[in-house]
């Protein structure tokens, strides 16, 4: 078996509600903004009224997405700065709404199971048909890009292999001896426990919760046989570093998941619009797991550095 990459690598790594809600509420009471002080600086001589704030959630992917965001609308001649690690989706879809940043990173299909919890589409078009006309006024999303990075019941060979294991359908005649890997709101979330208990009659027998978006304590716990089955994100490149087995969705649990941005509307300008378009355009899954691997892998980039060097490659900056 290969080595595991060492470190937290995929995206929507969504625990630490309750920490990233108690620091809101501390710094609130301080009388301070919830959110931390923008980290891009924004090319000199740029015109601050008309800045955009880029907000990411709490893990390496978002990150870096934020960070191609930022240099892609300050290539474009405007003026972006970055908030990164706000935290879970119930912080920053909050921000986004409040003013306290003006767009994020997010992935259709989690973002409309938030804003509409009985949502059935499930296919990409689909999802994002409907999210337009789900979301709240003054919120919207922009082109989704190629990229997708969806949940994954992954298990290792090894388990695959004794409990002939292909689909989550097989999962199924097992689950009640399985303990799962996943963050904690894994067992709410419509795509959690619910979904698999409504799609598959998938009843687990516990939940392990880790809040390292599939990263390395998820990783470890299931290469040590502590948990039988985890969630870990699509583009996670430990899933080929340890030979992992990602099981088949068919009855769709886990919705589309393209890369886009949600924004307020409040402040973008198609100026803003069109750069952002043009790296959904550009953005693919291979990237993301590429960029997950120079961030978390034994390159150790910087969010900012890896996100710098894609831009460069792709030729949105120069």
């Amino acid at each position: 078996m290969k080595n595991p990459v060492p470190m937290t690598l995929t995206r929507r790594g969504l625990g630490g509600l309750a920490a990233g809600l108690g620091v809101a509420l501390a710094l609130s009471a301080c009388g301070g903004s919830p959110l931390a002080t923008p980290s891009t600086s924004a090319p000199s001589g740029s015109a601050a009224g008309g800045s955009l704030v880029v907000g990411s959630a709490d893990f390496p992917e978002s990150q870096v997405i934020a960070e191609i965001y930022v240099g892609a609308l300050n290539a474009a001649g405007l003026t972006a700065t970055s908030k990164p690690n706000i935290g879970s989706r119930e912080i920053y879809f909050k921000a986004v709404q409040d003013g306290s940043i003006d767009l994020v990173p997010d992935y259709s299909g989690n973002l409309l199971s938030y804003v509409d919890t009985e949502a059935s589409e499930v296919s990409a078009e689909d999802v994002y048909k409907a999210l337009s006309g789900k979301l709240p006024d003054g919120l919207a999303v922009l082109e989704a890009s190629k990229a997708e990075d969806k949940d994954a019941m992954v298990v290792t060979k090894a388990t695959a292999e004794k409990y002939q294991l292909k689909s989550i359908e097989d999962l199924a005649k097992v689950c009640k001896d399985f303990t799962m890997a996943a963050p904690a709101t894994f067992e709410t979330r419509s795509y959690g426990f619910p979904g698999l208990k409504k799609n598959y009659n998938c009843e687990l027998k516990g939940l392990q919760p880790f809040n390292d978006g599939g990263g390395n304590l998820t990783l470890q716990a299931l290469l040590e046989d502590k948990v039988q089955v985890a969630d870990i994100y699509t583009t996670t490149p430990s899933i080929v570093d340890n030979d992992l087995v990602v099981l088949e969705d068919p009855k769709n649990n886990f919705k589309a998941q393209q890369v886009l941005p949600l924004y307020s509307k409040a402040k973008m300008t198609d100026k803003a619009k069109e750069a952002l378009n043009n790296v959904s355009k550009t953005l693919t899954t291979d990237d993301l797991i590429n960029l997950n691997r120079a961030v978390s892998g034994d390159q150790k980039q910087s969010p900012k550095d890896a996100a710098a060097a894609w831009l460069k490659d792709k030729g949105i900056v120069k």
